[in-house]
Formats: C-alpha cells, sequence, structure tokens
C-alpha cells in the first residue's frame, strides 16, 4: 500500500510531484491561490484540490473526505509561507502576522500525521530575530513530534540552481531522523560548482519562441543522461518556452552584459533609472553600502556551466540566458527547477513564473520523500513525547549576528528537550 500525503499551502504542485514520483499518493491539497490551484487540479486529476484560506478549513471535514482518522496520515507536506516581523509589543502567537503558522500547528495537532515536512526561505532561520523559528520548534515538539532543522543547498541534491532553503522534519513514531546525504559534491564560492549545470537543464529544449501561444515539439534526439529524461519524461510538446523580443535599449543592456555580471557592471547610460533609485535608496539611511549587501543587481547574466541564480518570480525579466540575449523563458525557468516539460501551468505568464518561482523543486521533494519510505518508513519504534533532534543553520565558516541569535535560541531547546507550549493549542 501506497504511504499517504496531505499537501497544505500546495502551489502548483512542486513537492506533490516530487512525492508521488517516490511512490505516495496524495490525497488532499489546498491553495488559497487561484491560479496554482488549477494547475493543481490539471497535473493531479487523482487528488482532491480546494482553493481556500487554510484558516476557513475544517480538517475533520477533510480527513472524512478522503477516509482517513486522526493519526493515519502517512506525512503532511508543505508549509506557511513565512510572514516576516511581528508587531511590535504583541504576543507571538496573538499576532496576525503569524496566523498562517497558527493555523499550521493547528492543522497538524487535529490532522496528527506520523511525519511531516515544512520548506520555507532561509529568512525565517532569522525572522522576528529567530522568535519565528523558535516558537514553531516549540509548538511542534509540544506535539509530540521530534524535529529536526537544517538550511539545504538545493545544488547538493542534483538540482542545477543555487538554491538554499530551510526544511524542518518531524515524526512521532519514535525515529532518530536524519537529512539525506548529498547525491553530489559542490565546492568554491558560495558551492557554484558542480556536475549539475543550467547546460544540463536546457541544453536539450528546441529553440525558443517569441510567440506566447506557440506550443514547440521536442527535440528528436535521445536523452543524453538519466537527468535529461528527468525532464522530457516522454513530453510530446513544449509548451511556455517563448521570450519576448528584445530590443532598444534593453538589447544593448543584455548584449553589453557578460556571463556574471549584473546591471552594476554596466555604464551609466545603460543602467535602467529604477536600479538607480534603488541603489541611492538603500544607502539613504546613511548605512555603508558594503553592510547592506550592496545595490540591487536588477539583470543577471547566467553562466552556462554552473548552477542557476535562484529562481524566483523575476527569473523570466532578471536572469539572462548565458549564451542568448534574451531573459530566461517560463519553461527554461521550470526545467531548472526540475519540472518536467510534461508539467503544465495555468493562469498569465505573471502567474505562472511565480508559480515555477514559488515550489520546492521536485527532484528535491522527491529525495526527502524516499529517504523518509526507504530509510524510515511509517510504523516506528514507539511513540515520541518530542524534542528538537539537532539543527544546522549554515554551512558558511561564519554566522551573522542575527544567525547566531537563533543558534542560542535552538541550543535552549535541544538542552532543555522537556521545554513545552502545549498550553498555547489546548
Amino acid at each position: 500500500m501506497k504511504p499517504t500525503a496531505i499537501s497544505l499551502f500546495c502551489g502548483a504542485g512542486g513537492c506533490s510531484l516530487g512525492f508521488k514520483q517516490a511512490g505516495y499518493t496524495i490525497l488532499y491539497a489546498n491553495d488559497k491561490d487561484v491560479a496554482a490551484v488549477e494547475t493543481y487540479k490539471k497535473n493531479f486529476p487523482e487528488a482532491i484540490c480546494s482553493h481556500e484560506d487554510i484558516d476557513n478549513l475544517n480538517f475533520y471535514e477533510v480527513m472524512g473526505n478522503v477516509g482517513l482518522q486522526s493519526g493515519e496520515l502517512d506525512i503532511l507536506i508543505g508549509g506557511p509561507p513565512c510572514q516576516g516581523f511581528s508587531t511590535a509589543g504583541t504576543r507571538f502567537w496573538d499576532d496576525p502576522r503569524n496566523h498562517l503558522l497558527k493555523s499550521y500547528v493547528k492543522a497538524l495537532k487535529t490532522l496528527n500525521p506520523k511525519w511531516f515536512i515544512m520548506e520555507n526561505v532561509e529568512g525565517l532561520l532569522t525572522s522576528n530575530k529567530g522568535k519565528y523559528v523558535f516558537e514553531a520548534s516549540n509548538a511542534f515538539i509540544s506535539l509530540g513530534y521530534d524535529i529536526r532543522i537544517e538550511k539545504i543547498y538545493s545544488q547538493e541534491y542534483g538540482v542545477p540552481q543555487r538554491r538554499k532553503r530551510v526544511l524542518i522534519v518531524g515524526n512521532r513514531i519514535g525515529h532518530e531522523f536524519k537529512m539525506p546525504e548529498p547525491t553530489l559534491k559542490v565546492s568554491g564560492q558560495i558551492f557554484r560548482n558542480s556536475d549539475v549545470t543550467i547546460n544540463h537543464a536546457i541544453s536539450s529544449l528546441p529553440p525558443a519562441t517569441n510567440d506566447k501561444n506557440k506550443v514547440l515539439k521536442p527535440v528528436e534526439n535521445s536523452p543524453v543522461d538519466d537527468f535529461d529524461f528527468l525532464l522530457r519524461e516522454n513530453s510530446n510538446e513544449i509548451t511556455d518556452h517563448y521570450s519576448p523580443v528584445v530590443e532598444g535599449i534593453q538589447l544593448k543592456r543584455i548584449s553589453a552584459l557578460k556571463p556574471g555580471q549584473t546591471m552594476k557592471d554596466l555604464p551609466v547610460e545603460l543602467q535602467h533609472e529604477s536600479f538607480k533609485k534603488r541603489a541611492n535608496r538603500r544607502v539613504a539611511d546613511g548605512t555603508p553600502t558594503e553592510k547592506r549587501g550592496g545595490a540591487p543587481s536588477g539583470l543577471k547574466k547566467l553562466y552556462l556551466n554552473e548552477p542557476c541564480l535562484t529562481i524566483t518570480g523575476a527569473a523570466t525579466r532578471e536572469l539572462i540566458h548565458p549564451s542568448e540575449n534574451r531573459p530566461l523563458t517560463m519553461r527554461e525557468s521550470a526545467r531548472i527547477q526540475t519540472f518536467p516539460d510534461s508539467f503544465s501551468f495555468c493562469g498569465n505568464a505573471s502567474q505562472k513564473i511565480q508559480q515555477v518561482g514559488n515550489a520546492i523543486p521536485p527532484l528535491l521533494a522527491r529525495i526527502f520523500a524516499e529517504h523518509i519510505k526507504d530509510d524510515y518508513g511509517f510504523n516506528g519504534g514507539g511513540v515520541s513525547s518530542g524534542k528538537m533532534l539537532g539543527f544546522l543553520l549554515t554551512k558558511a565558516g561564519a554566522m551573522s549576528p542575527a544567525l547566531k541569535r537563533t543558534d542560542l535560541m535552538l541550543s535552549g531547546i535541544l538542552n532543555n528537550n522537556k521545554e513545552k507550549q502545549g498550553r498555547l493549542f489546548e
């Protein structure tokens, strides 16, 4: 029997796709984004998918609809977006900015899955001066979950992209869980040297079109390796592989960039006015530029033989193709995120690239799904009372003051695993 999963904040379904590829049955998914839900339903017709604010969901009804009792679900996947800094003077769990996390914890309590995996941006670790991840950890532990928190570098798992994300994995069945070992060795400054690169992701696509409605035929040659086969997935058409015509000053900007260069490397006369305004505004409070990360980069010319920069909702505007004078297409961005060509996206161009940028790379999700299923399972060795198994906040040689603060707070939990906050969710 296949293990079961429910996906909250499912988006387009990157995490769900990885778990499906690993042999899980996705019973139910939910998101409040209309276009993302349309995409999800198109690609996962076998799953129930609802368009609703999580605050309004009745998870007893959800369990009834999928034929489960509390405690029977194998894994809850997905997680709430981090809402940033809290309102000054407000108790954490009363702050409206944290309502998504609070609703997620309540869902976890009601569903009582054997496992959960929550993904978020690395800013989660320092949000609200570390209090967000601290309070979330205590809440999960109070529900009886043994948790591990680590910053994951996606390129170490075969994703052709320098994408850092935080994963919190918990189980209540007694497993001393450890993250899966990286599948690739990466090296160099900011871990930019890898055996899987942009070239591996996009080289087998046909030439891009300027017609957004044109459906292209795949190239005729056979896949060169397993990764190429994964991306092609026997698709008989290529959609969303288009780029608007680049001309005028924008073409001059893009043509002038060399791989690794950004807007700040261009002559002043080619820099966009909004770029110059943003650059000045970043230091308007008197903070030295070098302490603010410098000016915003705007356009970024990519290296063909390195993992891509992080795919975001701005990828098709800002990330410039390594060898062509145009931005990445939506399909190239999806491939870099490890979506296969057969995966179809719904909505307008802006909605589609936002779905791609927000997604967990399916390949990364698949590796974690297989690791949990094959190396640990869903029976366990007992019932946990809840504890911190460990955490890794960075692989860099040094920590920022903000990250050191979080490290100290989580160390307190690790050193006092009996600390509970059950009263918060009675």
